[in-house]
């Protein structure tokens, strides 16, 4: 029996595939990439260019770092309030200061029909001095305002727990940036609150965003949430 030798020149010598320069799987015949190896000069060069950033802008990477630090600050207090959301179920806590008004109950709810364009208060009860839609433009219509806003205060004044809301927003496109419901509550401001200011104007308050019969009666309610932190027990409009 003869025997052959496995040196490099023997038929059955094995010779290592080197394809490209990296390593070979010899299970499946594939060809691996080989790492790399890390760079030191590269990370040097970036913590070079850092630091000369750094002595080159000093204010600006002050900047920087004082905006990210805000905004991690800003992140975990987002997220907290979140958790204690969730740990309470998802409502809100109505402890006494977190709201302005958590004694109030009851919502007593003025819808604004129009906008008071006088430069003076002393007019209310003048058409001219609203700005009124054509199927408004009758005798007796400023006075219809005026008895709203004296009625909403009077029910007001009858009910501590009632939180009075004027409710109307800017409706008219040439009054300007004037909303309905800013103007009956300056109405009842000039008007001493029909004899009631002490009691009623601490808790009367708008709300400046409806535009028909439907968001006065929805968006008052949000605001009432809004201030009390509860939604109304009672609700009176006019």
């Amino acid at each position: 029996m003869s025997s052959q030798g496995f040196g490099p020149g023997s038929p059955k010598s094995f010779r290592y595939p080197n394809r490209g320069g990296g390593d070979f799987d010899l299970e499946s015949g594939v060809p691996r990439k080989g790492r790399k190896p890390k760079n030191p000069h590269l990370e040097a060069s970036i913590a070079m260019r850092i630091r000369y950033f750094y002595e080159a802008h000093p204010v600006a990477v002050a900047l920087i770092l004082l905006s990210f630090g805000l905004s991690v600050l800003i992140l975990l207090s987002v997220y907290e309030t979140r958790f204690r959301t969730m740990r309470s179920g998802g409502s809100w806590s109505s402890e006494v200061g977190e709201y302005p008004f958590p004694n109030l109950r009851n919502l007593v709810m003025v819808a604004g029909h129009s906008i008071y364009t006088s430069a003076s208060c002393g007019k209310t009860d003048r058409e001219d001095s609203w700005f009124l839609e054509p199927y408004q433009k009758h005798p007796g219509q400023a006075a219809t305002f005026l008895a709203h806003i004296k009625e909403g205060v009077e029910i007001a004044a009858k009910d501590e727990g009632a939180l009075l809301l004027f409710s109307g927003g800017e409706t008219r496109k040439d009054a300007g940036p004037r909303s309905e419901a800013q103007s009956y509550w300056a109405i009842a401001e000039s008007k001493g609150w029909f004899g009631n200011d002490d009691s009623v104007r601490s808790r009367a308050l708008t709300e400046e965003h409806a535009r028909d019969s439907f968001e006065n009666l929805l968006f008052s309610v949000c605001r009432f949430r809004e201030l009390t932190g509860r939604y109304p027990q009672n609700i009176t409009h006019f």
